[in-house]
C-alpha cells in the first residue's frame, strides 16, 4: 500500500468514527476501535489520563465528560482532517450548556493513528482551563 492509499484509508475510518460519533451510537463506535485502543487526555482534569480499551472509552471516559453537559444543548462542528500514513489529525469544536450553567465552547484537536482498519491510539488536546472552569466546578 502507498502512503498516499494509507493516508487515505486512515482518514476514510476517523472521519466514519468522527459521523458515528455524532449519532451517540455507542455500539457503532466499539467497532472503530482495536481491542488495546488507548485515548489519551491530556492536562490535570480529573479525567486526564491514558484510558485503555473499548470498554474504558466508551463505557468510563466518554459518559464522564457527557454526564457534565446537558444532551439536548450539544453542538458538535467538525473542522476538518489532516492525514500522514497512520496518523490523522482530526479538529472539531464542541458546544453546549455544562450543567453547572456555563457555556461550554471547546476547540478541539485529536491525533488518532490507525492501524488495520481501527482506531489504535488517540491523544486529545483542548483548553483544560476551560473545561475546568466551566464543566469541572
Amino acid at each position: 500500500m502507498t502512503t498516499e492509499d494509507l493516508t487515505a484509508a486512515s482518514k476514510a475510518v476517523v472521519l466514519a468514527y468522527m459521523n458515528t460519533l455524532t449519532t451517540g451510537d455507542f455500539a457503532a463506535l466499539r467497532g472503530f476501535f482495536a481491542p488495546d485502543v488507548t485515548w489519551r487526555l491530556a492536562g490535570d482534569l480529573p479525567l486526564s489520563r491514558t484510558w485503555t480499551g473499548p470498554d474504558e472509552i466508551l463505557d468510563e471516559f466518554i459518559p464522564s465528560m457527557l454526564s457534565r453537559l446537558v444532551p439536548e444543548s450539544m453542538e458538535f462542528e467538525f473542522e476538518g482532517l489532516i492525514g500522514d500514513g497512520d496518523q490523522v489529525l482530526a479538529e472539531w469544536n464542541t458546544r453546549g450548556l455544562a450543567r453547572s450553567g456555563g457555556r461550554y465552547d471547546q476547540h478541539c484537536l485529536a491525533v488518532f493513528t490507525v492501524r488495520d482498519g481501527r482506531i489504535t491510539a488517540v491523544r486529545e488536546y483542548f483548553d483544560t482551563l476551560h473545561a475546568k472552569n466551566v464543566v469541572f466546578v
